[in-house]
C-alpha cells in the first residue's frame, strides 16, 4: 500500500503481510506504525495478490467438518483470479501528515462485493477487489484497536508501567499501562515475562505511537499461542473434552500448528478459561468447560512439544457477524431479536441464534435501539459480541454493537452434494516497504 499527493508515491506498509479480513469483520486492528514525510496525500494506492477463500464442508451438526480453500493455483476448483491487482482509490478527506503527529489510515475490504457469483449463487473463478479507505486522527472513533493480535512480550519496565511487545508482523511496540488499565484474569504488569504472549486493546498515543493499553489479557505464559473458530465440541453436553479449533493465527510460527487448518485441541479439565474484553468478574461463571460451542472464536495456549500442546488457557474472543434480521422475532422487553448468521460461523450454528443486547450495547448504521428494529422486516445487520452456550445447549449472542448494513458484506452459503459449503474470502495484502497506522 502507498498514498499520493498527485505526483509523488510513498509506500505505508511494511514488507508483505496477509489479513484475514473475514475474521476481523466488525472489528479493528492495528497493521502497522512507521514514518512517511509531511504532506497531503489525496490518493491510496493498495496491490493485492494470491486471494484464498477457505470454507468449511458440514454434513450435520454431530460430525466433524473439514476445510477447504479455493486459491489461484492450478488444483484449485474454480482456480481464483484477481480482475486487477492494484487498487487507486481519491480520498475525500486527504490523509494529512505533519512533523511530530501521527495520522492513519482505515482500511477495509467488502467481501461480498469483492466475490463474483453466478446465477446459481456458487462462487466464480474472479475476485474484483472492492475497499473503503478512509484518513483518520487517533481521536476518532475508528482509530480504537479492539483486536490487536497478540504480541510475544520482548521485555517488561514494571516500574514504569510499560512493557515491549514483537507483533504478529515482527515490529515491535511499547504499550504503556495505568491505575484504569484493565488486566483479565486478575493479573498484573508484574505477571509479565518474555514467554508472555498479550492480547491488548486501546489507542495510539498522538505524539509516541505507544500503545495505550485500556485492556489487556495474558493469553500465553509459555510462549506459544493459537486462535481460530471452534467448528465442533465432545462431548455436546457437559464438560469438553477436546474441541476442533480452525486456526487463523499461530504465534510464533513453524510449531507444526498450521493457519488454515483445523487441528483438535484435547482438554484435561485444569485449564483457565477466561473472556477477552470481560469488564466484570462473571466471566468465570459465563465461559468454562460446558460453555464450549461450535462457532465461538477462542485462543489456546500452554506448552508445545514434538507438535502438540498441553492447554493451559482457553480465551474466548468477540466476534463480528453479519446476517439478517429474522421477521417477528424481536423482544423489547427482553432485549433480545433472532438473527441469521450468514458468515463462515453461521452454518455452525445450524439456524437462527437469539441476540442478547445489553444496556451499554452500541447502536451504529442509523440504529438507536431494538425499538428500530421492526418486526416485520428483514434488514441487513452486523452483529459483534460474546458467543456463549445457551441453556438450551445451543449457541447465542451476547452484543456490544449491533449495526444497520446497506449491503450484507459477509454472504454465501449453499448446499452441494449433501453438504452444506460456507465460502469467506482471506486476502493476503501485498505492500511495498514503510507505512503509516492503518487498519
Amino acid at each position: 500500500m502507498s498514498v499520493s499527493d498527485g505526483t509523488n508515491s510513498v509506500p505505508v506498509l511494511t514488507n508483505t503481510q496477509t489479513v484475514d479480513f473475514a475474521r476481523l469483520n466488525g472489528l479493528r486492528t492495528l497493521l502497522d506504525v512507521n514514518k512517511i514525510p509531511t504532506g497531503t496525500y489525496t490518493q491510496a494506492i493498495v496491490t493485492l495478490a494470491n486471494p484464498i477463500i477457505g470454507y468449511l464442508n458440514v454434513v450435520n451438526p454431530s460430525t466433524r467438518p473439514t476445510i477447504s480453500q479455493l486459491d489461484t493455483t492450478a488444483s484449485s476448483n474454480p482456480q481464483l483470479s484477481l480482475t486487477q491487482s492494484q487498487v487507486t482509490i481519491n480520498q475525500a478527506n486527504p490523509l494529512v501528515v505533519t512533523t511530530g503527529d501521527i495520522v492513519g489510515l482505515r482500511f477495509e475490504f467488502d467481501i461480498r462485493k469483492s466475490v463474483a457469483l453466478n446465477s446459481s449463487g456458487q462462487i466464480t473463478r474472479a475476485i474484483t477487489p472492492t475497499l473503503d479507505l478512509k484518513a483518520i486522527t487517533p481521536e476518532d472513533t475508528d482509530a480504537y484497536v479492539d483486536d490487536f493480535d497478540a504480541g510475544v512480550v520482548s521485555s517488561v519496565n514494571a516500574g514504569g508501567n510499560s512493557f515491549v511487545i514483537q507483533g504478529p508482523h515482527g515490529r515491535q511496540f511499547t504499550v504503556n499501562v495505568n491505575q484504569q488499565t484493565e488486566w483479565e484474569g486478575n493479573e498484573t504488569i508484574n505477571d509479565l515475562t518474555t514467554s508472555s504472549i498479550v492480547e491488548i486493546s486501546g489507542t495510539l498515543d498522538r505524539t509516541s505511537a505507544a500503545f495505550l493499553a485500556d485492556s489487556v489479557a495474558i493469553v500465553s505464559q509459555d510462549r506459544f499461542w493459537a486462535g481460530g473458530l471452534v467448528t465442533l465440541v465432545e462431548p455436546q453436553t457437559g464438560a469438553a473434552s477436546d474441541f476442533d479449533l480452525y486456526l487463523r493465527n499461530v504465534l510464533p510460527s513453524g510449531t507444526g500448528f498450521s493457519s488454515g487448518q483445523i487441528s483438535t485441541v484435547n482438554l484435561t479439565g485444569q485449564e483457565k478459561l477466561l473472556i477477552h474484553w470481560w469488564h466484570n468478574n462473571f466471566g468465570s461463571f459465563l465461559f468454562t468447560s460446558t460453555g464450549l460451542v461450535a462457532g465461538q472464536h477462542v485462543s489456546i495456549a500452554g506448552p508445545f512439544n514434538s507438535g502438540r500442546v498441553t492447554v493451559k488457557r482457553v480465551v474466548l474472543h468477540p466476534s463480528g457477524h453479519s446476517g439478517t434480521l429474522v421477521v417477528g422475532q424481536t423482544n423489547t422487553s427482553a432485549g433480545t431479536f433472532e438473527f441469521d448468521s450468514t458468515g463462515l460461523a453461521g452454518v455452525l450454528f445450524n439456524g437462527p441464534v437469539t441476540v442478547q443486547v445489553t444496556p451499554f450495547a452500541k447502536y451504529l448504521g442509523g440504529l438507536n435501539g431494538l425499538n428500530d428494529l421492526p418486526g416485520n422486516t428483514a434488514l441487513n445487520l452486523r452483529v459483534v459480541g460474546l458467543i456463549l452456550k445457551g441453556n438450551s445447549g445451543q449457541p447465542m449472542f451476547l452484543a456490544r454493537r449491533v449495526e444497520k448494513l446497506s449491503k450484507l458484506t459477509l454472504v454465501y452459503s449453499s448446499t452441494e452434494n449433501g453438504r452444506s459449503f460456507f465460502r469467506v474470502a482471506v486476502f493476503p495484502l501485498v505492500t511495498p516497504e514503510r507505512g503509516d497506522w492503518n487498519k
